[in-house]
This record gives C-alpha cells, structure tokens and sequence, in this order.
C-alpha cells in the first residue's frame, strides 16, 4: 500500500546577523499550519501550508546549566519532540524491516544541519535515532535473533561522491552503479563500517566530520554547497550461518542532510551563459524536477541526471518510508526563498512511496545470485551476448542494441557480486578490526587532547560551525616548516635537507613548498615568511618580517587555510582580540583591513549598510580564491570586488537605497572589464573550482588550451560602465528645468569624465513651457497631467580606450526597461543630442514623492573589442602583473584608484549629488524671482514718480498681480501688500471727501481685501533691484489671487475701512529703490 511522504517544516531563531539588521518576524504557526506574510505587502492576507507537522522553535525556550534548550512554552519544538515525532517513527519502522529516508531541506543557515545533527548538548536527530537503536536493541527480549548494523558516510559536492570514512579517494570521486534488477543505484567502493554501540557511531561521525574539513579546506570545497548522507544498515538475523531456515531482514536509513537551497535567480546567476555549466547546481536543480515531477504523478523521472537523485531514488519513489524536515528562516530580508522552500515541501508531501519489508531467506538467496552470476558468465564469453536479435534491424542498430544488452549484464553481474560479498562477509570479524582501528585512534585522541593543554598549536576555522576547530598543528619547541604537500615528497625527506623539526603539509592554493617558518621558544612562536610571494596573513594584516603570535591570533596561509592560534602556556592576547574567534571574525578582519567595510565600533551602520556589509565579507574570500587560481593555471585575469548603487541600477528611491558589491574581472593583458552580480560570481567560482582540480590531478594539462565556450575564465566582450550621474528631480515638483554639466565617477569614486544632461518640464507636444511659469506649491500640480523631457547632450570621457563607442542607458520612474541612447563611436566627446519625453497621465502624491525624494541615474557605458595583447605585459606571468599592479599602486600617485570605496563613503558622495541638485535648484528659483522682484520695483518707482493726479490705482494694481503671478509666496505677499495699501488710500480718500456711496461693491471688495492683507504682510523687497518693464505693457487682466474672499475678509474690510478713516493721511514719500513705496 502506498502512503504519502511525511513533511514537517520548523522554523529557527534569528541569527546574529538578522538582530543586528533588526529584521522583521514574517513566520507563524498554528498546529499544523504555517503562515508567511509578505513583508513588501503587509496589508495582504498571509500565505497558508498545512504540513503533518509545523514546529515553532523561534523562541519560548530557555537554556539550562548543560546547554539544553528547554521549551517554556507547548508551542516551543524542542529537538526530543522532532525526534518523538519524526526520528522514532524511523526508527521503529527500521526494525519491521522497512527502508526508511528522512533529509533536511533549505536555504543557507535556515537550521537544516541543527535539526540533522544538532550543536553542543542539543542533539539532533541522526544522533538521537542511532542512540536510540542500540538502546532498543540492549532492551529486545525477543530470543534467537542477531543484530548487525554497519554505518557509511558520503558526501556529493560537485557531483562527485567522496568517501568521509576514508582519507583518500580515487580522482573524480567514487562511481556510482545500477542494479539493473531492481533498479536501484548503489557505491560499490563505499566503506561500511560495523558498529555495535553508540559511541562507536560517534566516533565515526567525528572521524567523518574531520575528514570532510580536510578535503574541503584543500579543495577549498564550500560546505554549504555539499550533500552530507548518512546511511545505517540494519540488519535482523534469525538463524545460525548455514542453517536453511535462516533468514535476514535488513533496513537501509538514509540520513540526508541536503546543501543549501538558493535559488539562482534570486542571487543573480540567470544571465550567466554557463549557468547550467556548474555541477553544483545539477543535484539540486534535478532533486526539484524530480519532486515536481512526482507529485504530478509521471512515470519517466529523471533520476539518472544527478549523483544525488540516483542514491535518493528508493527514498522519494521506490521502497522506502521517507519523511522531509523543512528548515525556515523568520526574517523578513529571505522571504522569497523561505516562501519557496515552504512551495518545495508542499510538493514533496503529494509523493507517494510504496515500502515493503525487506526479508530473504539467506540460503536461497545465495544459491540463486551464484546460480545467476555463472549464467551471466556464460553469456558474456567469447562472442557476446547470445541472445538471437531480430533480422529486421539494420547491422549499426544490431551493434548498438548488443552493446547495451552487454553493458546491461556487466552490470548485473557486478551487482550480484556485490550482494554476495556483503552475503558472505563475517560481521564479527570485520567488526573486530573496526574496533582495533576506533581503539587505535582513540589512543591518538587521547594524546591530542593531552598536547592542546601543553603544546601551542593551530585549530582550524570554517564556515561550517560542525566543521570548525577540528583539525589541529602542533607546535613543538624548535623550527616548525609550513609546506605544500606534493604527491612526489614526503615530509620524512624535508626534515632530512633542513633544520626544521616538524612540517606542516599543507594542500591547496597559494601555499608554496617552502612557504613559512615558526620557531617555538620556551613557548613563544614567531612565524617568518620564507618567500617573498608566500600569502600569509596574521590578524588580517599581510606578514611583513618576523611575527611573534599571541594567544587567539588569526593566522591565514595560502588563499583557504584559515587558523586561530592557540598558547595553553601564554594566554596574553593582542590589542582588540575577542575571547572567542570564529571564521566570521577573521573574515570581517580582513574586510576592515582592505578598507571595504567599516570597521566595528567606528560607525552605526544602517539596514542596508549593513547587508552590503555582509556581502562584502562573504565576497572576499572567494575573490582572493579565483585571484590565486588565476596565478596559478597563468590565465592573465584579475578580480576585485566594486560598489554599484542598487538604485542606480532600479531606480529606487534614496530611502530603500543600498549599495551592491559585484566583481568585476579584469583581462590584465589588454585591460577589458567584465561586471558579475553575486549568482554570476558564485556560478563562476564553482567552474573555477572544477577547471583547478581537474588541472591539479591531471586531466588538464594547459590550462590555455580550453576551449572559450568551456572556460569560466572567458567572456566575450561586453559594454563597460565607465561612470555614473546622479540627477535628483526637485525642480520637476516646481516646474523649473535642471541642466548642469555633472562628473562621471566610476567604482572607486575617480573621475573618468562629464555629462551634460537636461531634465525639463514641458508641454504635451514637448513644447517648452512660459519662462515665468511657476509652482509656488507642489500640491497645486495634483491630479493634472505632467509632461517632462529627460535629455542627454554630450558625454566626454578622459581615457583613450573608452573611445570605441559610448552610450547612456537611464531608467525613469515608472518605466519597466531602460532608455538607452544611440551609441556614438570613435570619439572621446560623444554628442547626442538625446531627448526622452515621459508623460504622467494625473499626478498622484507618489509622483511627487518621487520628485522629492528619487532621482535619475545616467550609466555611461563604453564599447569594448578583442583588443591584441600588450607584447610586453604578455611576456610576464599572472602573478608577476598582479604584483607590478599593486606595486604601482602602493607606490602610485594615484591612492584613489588602489582601493573600493565603502558603503558610508558612497553614501557621503550620494548626499553630495544630492545638494548639488538642490542648489542648482535654488538657484533657478532664486533667479526667477529676482526677475520678478526688478519688475515690481520698476513698477512701484514708476508709479511713485507719477503726479498725484496720474496715480491711477486700478491699473497699477493689474500690473503688479499680474508681474507675480505664480510666483513664490514672498514676492505674492509683496504684491498683495502694494496693493492694499493703496486700496486703502483710495478708499479713505474716497470716504474723507464724503464720495463713499459712488464706490462700487466690488471695489469696496477690493478695498477690504488689501486692507486685510496689508496688515499681516511683510515689507520690504531686496536692495538690489533696477529698471524694468512699463505698465502699459502688463495684460489688464485681474489676478485669481485677488478674488479670493471668505466671510472673514468682508468683516476684516470694514474694520481696516474704519481704521484707516481715523488715521492722519500723510502724504506720500518717495523712497529709494531699495524699498517698496507704502503709503500711510
């Protein structure tokens, strides 16, 4: 009977790194039920999954004495309840005889190996369930049965399979074959270990654990990236050897701890050409196809394209009873990859596999696997296969069906023979070796565990938390060489040529023969560097001369080789060493050293300096990694991580605004760029990787030779940026255009040239609007369309190899793709005379907050070509040019250009172009309103000059509103106050000689209104105004402004009226141009 896979998901605390970015809670749990919300849309419903079961491990719990996490809450999972729920279910199946599958799926750090293996005291759930299985075993009553259990460990990075519980492994990686009769995959070579304890489990899971940095730390292997699986068999025998009614029945548990599950798009590796190149993203990739595929209940399944998908074929869709642990993050910052994890798991719980009891009589068995070996035998001799092939089929045809009937029964015997070698193997025997072996090297434990509290040594650091501080360097009194292992040289040799006591062979990238020296004196230890070019770095500083280290020191040799050294005698440490020291620490150090980040303490970082803090910290290491790989296979390409704003490449406004750190890669010879986002990077990386441990066992012998379309080092040419402008829009929110000439700054904030660049409101017919039109306040261009033109006039560039060709690529709000400008070739002053009209239907308050608040990004982007080599330069190695490079740099005239600048520093030049823009603003304003100012000035002198009798007000009144219309507040309330004060004189005159009654309504409207305004209105204008234009030549017309009237105003103009008939009328003085004529 087929039954469902069984699917959980549990959820982790935040991590260190998500408190410090303050992240959000987006996961919750009820029961069964998991819900997700989506931080960018808070007001949407949540999105719902039911699982079997949904454990909240975020918080409620408390850690005891022992380091225990104990809930405090029922709703709390603690790691006992996971295995209560889940691990015993394994386990008690395991003994009815069925297979039984449990793996752990999710992102990086989602707590996938915490649930699997667990830290310290808090035991995960493979630990728990082989604990368990001895301890049901000690406490069976059943009679007549004997227990066998054996135990592997294999890890698949790269698509290849590696043996933990051996040293060496063949090249490429164990093969992994096919039992053509069940259909099931198998790794013949693959060690087994009889195990009759626990504790000798431990100990094999530690030797796998120790085993699995080294190789990973030579290969410079990431862990995340590999599929840990461990396999206990466990087998039942009723019966003695020999007698024919014994009978086996044998369980396969399969512990599988799957590699991180990033997406490719979400890290930006779609647009590589050799995406689907990498290995590393094959099992994975497949593993979800196969899932897909399942739940939708096809029969063909691609099992075979994936090293993981073959071994996990019993688990997902034969016999085996399989249960999935889905590992979430809380924070907000990975929503889209907790949410597709959540979608991965919702699809695996529709499989369905169909267990059975694995139980053979052992006898029978035998007989009919040698009964089927000698047929098999029989039919592979001399002339092939003898199975008659039908006339019908052409001779190629024949040929090519024999050859898989051939290769078919080669396998089938292989796999027969397998089975009978396991058949026929003495447990007890193989089971006292395997002791004799835990006991040997439990005694060399035991003297390690002796010398770590006497001897200075190194422990190594990793990424992995499980995978950090296993390996240890003794340092004994006397000269300790670090040397790279060759497999022509063996340390026994060296000690013979040379002084030195004790050699650390070290594998892997940079390390050279004779690459350091340490001296132990009476338990100090200084470390030399033996050759100029030995890469070794202590605190995140390269060694310069003799270094003594102090206690806690973090010492990097090579590219990977990442140590802590640790004085059990002298535990003084150096100024700002922490207590405890992990691989992030070293990592931020170093960081902080090259001055890419901010160092701690110096500065508050905000939520998006902090991501780009992060992701320069997870960069460079695995810059310097393919920095070293290029030295060494001489592909004449260097590598360094630059800064691009994200919003100069979305649009984003300054607010959501944060910088992304990319690689950029350097041909050395003829000096083209290539730019990587993240995912590229890391897909290269992976290519890097294979490309070097395929030259380093030989398979390729030049690594020149490859073919460009194979080789991660090559691109073809692309355009390069050669700088960015940034031009915010405030003058767009009051209508006045912005030109201005602006610096183009590259990466590392150099300037490489100019661009001219226009932003101007205009008509719907592109049109250039009134030259006195403006917005007093921005709120007045509400719900009306808008019209305003982006252009581009010229481009100049400084260096010679920019002149290829240019153009301008820039994104506007609102617009889903680039504008991109025609490219102008051969020249270093590119003219484009490029405009771009962009039409806003109504204006909306995000409109104006975009005004406000964004800004237009203008990309410069040069063409570049296969350029011939320098002759010069190609006669030098990688190594000797990235070394005259930095040279040049160290000792250059140029500092700016040695180094990337940080996320503070380019927040600094951002606020910088922003105020730039401002005044440019403010400085059109101001112009402006200096026109209108000089003409209301002329007007007012004009009119004071005038005989009395001439002084007409009604005109003159015309003339200045309409001098300020739309004008700023300042000058408008300028204007108003002119007015009512001749309002009032006019008024009071009027009403003086007894002639009130001949006013009109609406004049005395007029009156009232002025009145009311020129006593709450300021006075004067400033002092530097001339001549302008003539009455006669305003249009007659009567300004809105002077028109607005509530039922306030009225009684304010009977109030002022009879305020001003009380007062003596001075007569009018005439004042200098500096001042506003005002009557009294």
């Amino acid at each position: 009977m087929s039954e469902s896979v069984k699917v959980a998901v549990r959820v982790r605390p935040f991590n260190q790194r998500e408190k410090q970015r303050n992240a959000k809670l987006i996961i919750d749990m009820n029961g069964a039920t998991t819900y997700i919300q989506n931080p960018d849309n808070p007001s949407q419903p949540a999105h719902k999954f039911t699982f079997d079961f949904s454990y909240w491990s975020h918080d409620g719990y408390s850690e005891t004495e022992d380091g225990v996490l104990e809930p405090d809450t029922d709703k709390y999972a603690s790691q006992r309840r996971v295995f209560d729920d889940l691990g015993q279910g394994v386990l008690d199946n395991a003994f009815k005889g069925f297979n039984c599958s449990l793996f752990a799926y999710g992102q990086t750090g989602s707590g996938k190996s915490y649930s699997m293996v667990g830290y310290g005291a808090n035991r995960g759930i493979v630990p728990i369930t082989c604990d368990e299985l001895f301890k049901k075993i000690m406490s069976s009553e059943e009679t007549g049965v004997r227990y066998e259990i054996t135990f592997s460990m294999l890890e698949i990075y790269n698509e290849q399979v590696r043996d933990l519980l051996s040293k060496k492994n063949p090249k490429g990686g164990l093969k992994i074959r096919q039992n053509p009769s069940q259909g099931m995959f198998y790794v013949p070579d693959l060690r087994k270990v009889p195990v009759a304890s626990y504790e000798e489990i431990e100990k094999r899971m530690s030797e796998g654990t120790n085993n699995r940095t080294v190789a990973s730390t030579n290969m410079n292997a990431t862990s995340s990236r590999a599929h840990t699986v461990v396999t206990v068999v466990f087998s039942q025998v009723y019966g003695e050897a020999g007698d024919a009614s014994a009978r086996k029945k044998t369980s396969v548990i399969n512990l599988v701890d799957l590699a991180g599950s990033e997406r490719a798009d979400s890290t930006g590796a779609t647009g590589d050409r050799l995406k689907e190149g990498a290995n590393i993203n094959q099992s994975l990739s497949t593993l979800g196809k196969v899932i897909s595929l399942l739940a939708e209940g096809q029969k063909t399944i691609p099992y075979r394209e994936s090293a993981l998908t073959k071994l996990l074929k019993n688990a997902l869709g034969g016999n085996s009873k399989t249960v999935m642990i889905a590992a979430l993050s809380p924070a907000d910052i990975n929503h889209d990859e907790t949410l597709g994890t959540l979608r991965y798991a919702d699809r695996a719980k529709q499989i369905k596999t169909k267990a059975t009891v694995n139980e053979n009589p052992l006898d029978k068995l035998i007989r009919e696997l040698k009964a089927e070996n000698e047929k098999l035998k029989a039919q592979l001799g001399p002339g092939g296969p003898s199975q008659p092939i039908s006339s019908a089929i052409d001779p190629e045809a024949e040929q090519r069906l024999r050859a898989e009937i051939e290769n078919e029964m080669r396998e089938k015997l292989l796999a027969n023979q397998y089975q009978l070698r396991e058949a026929n193997t003495d447990f007890e025997d193989q089971l006292r070796n395997a002791r004799a072996e835990i006991s040997d090297e439990e005694e060399r434990l035991l003297q390690v565990k002796r010398k770590r509290q006497l001897v200075p040594h190194f422990l190594n650091l990793n990424a992995d938390l499980q995978l950090s501080r296993v390996v240890e360097h003794f340092l004994p009194e006397g000269k300790t060489v670090v040397s790279r292992l060759s497999r022509n040289r063996s340390p026994a040799a060296v000690q013979d040529e040379n002084e030195w006591s004790e050699e650390i062979l070290l594998e892997g990238i940079s390390i050279l023969h004779n690459h350091c020296q340490l001296e132990n004196k009476e338990n100090e230890v200084c470390l030399t560097a033996l050759a100029a070019n030995a890469d070794t770095k202590v605190n995140g500083t390269p060694l310069v001369g003799c270094r003594v280290l102090m206690h806690n020191d973090r010492v990097v040799f090579g590219t990977n080789h990442y140590m802590v050294f640790i004085n059990p005698m002298n535990m003084s440490m150096s100024a700002n060493s922490p207590d405890l020291v992990d691989w992030q620490y070293a990592q931020q150090e170093i960081a902080e050293q090259r001055g890419l980040v901010v160092k701690s303490g110096e500065h508050i970082l905000s939520k998006e300096e902090q991501v780009f803090h992060d992701q320069v910290v997870d960069l460079l290491p695995m810059v310097n990694e393919v920095n070293a790989i290029s030295e060494e296979l001489n592909k004449y390409k260097t590598f360094e991580i630059v800064v691009v704003p994200v919003e100069a490449t979305y649009g984003k406004k300054k607010r959501d605004a944060t910088t992304l750190p990319v690689v950029m890669m350097r041909d050395l010879l003829n000096g083209n760029c290539w730019l990587w986002q993240y995912g590229t990077f890391l897909n290269r990386r992976y290519m890097i990787q294979e490309l070097y441990q395929r030259w380093v066992d030989g398979e390729v012998m030049d690594a020149q030779t490859i073919p460009q379309e194979d080789d991660p080092f090559w691109e073809p040419p692309e355009p390069i940026l050669v700088g960015t402008a940034c031009v915010y829009l405030q003058s767009l929110a009051y209508g006045m255009d912005f030109q201005d000439k602006l610096a183009l700054s590259d990466y590392h904030n150099v300037e490489q040239g100019s661009i001219a660049v226009a932003v101007e409101p205009c008509n719907a017919d592109s049109s250039a609007l009134d030259d006195d039109f403006f917005v007093e306040d921005p709120d007045q261009l509400m719900g009306k369309p808008f019209h305003f033109k982006v252009c581009v006039d010229q481009v100049s560039v400084t260096k010679q190899r920019f002149s290829l060709g240019l153009h301008v690529e820039y994104r506007v709000y609102g617009e889903d793709t680039s504008i991109t400008t025609h490219t102008v070739h051969d020249t270093l002053d590119a003219k484009f005379d490029h405009s771009h009209q962009v039409s806003l239907d109504v204006l909306d308050k995000e409109h104006l907050h975009y005004f406000d608040d964004g800004c237009i990004m203008f990309h410069v982007y040069a063409h570049q070509s296969n350029l011939p080599p320098d002759l010069g330069k190609s006669l030098m190695t990688t190594t000797e040019l990235r070394k005259a490079e930095r040279m040049q740099m160290q000792y250059g005239s140029s500092s700016n250009e040695a180094r990337p600048f940080t996320a503070v520093t380019h927040r600094s030049q951002e606020y910088l172009q922003q105020m730039r823009s401002e005044l440019v603003v403010l400085r059109s304003r101001v112009n402006l309103l200096s026109r209108k100012e000089k003409r209301i000035q002329t007007l007012v002198e004009q009119w004071a000059m005038k005989p009395k009798t001439e002084q007409s007000f009604r005109p003159f009144h015309r003339a200045v509103n309409a001098a300020v219309f739309s004008t700023g507040s300042r000058l408008r309330t300028i204007a108003k106050t002119v007015g009512a004060t001749l309002q009032v004189q006019k008024f009071t005159s009027e009403k003086s000689r007894g002639s009130v009654s001949d006013i009109s309504d609406h004049e005395r409207e007029e009156s009232g209104t002025a009145a009311a305004v020129a006593s709450t209105s300021e006075s004067p204008l400033s002092a530097d105004a001339s001549a302008g234009s003539d009455v006669a030549g305003f249009s007659p017309t009567r300004s809105a402004s002077t028109s607005r009237m509530t039922a306030a105003d009225v009684q304010n103009i009977d109030k002022g009226a009879t305020q001003q008939q009380q007062a003596a009328s001075p007569p009018p003085r005439k004042v200098q141009s500096s001042q506003v004529c005002v009557l009294q």
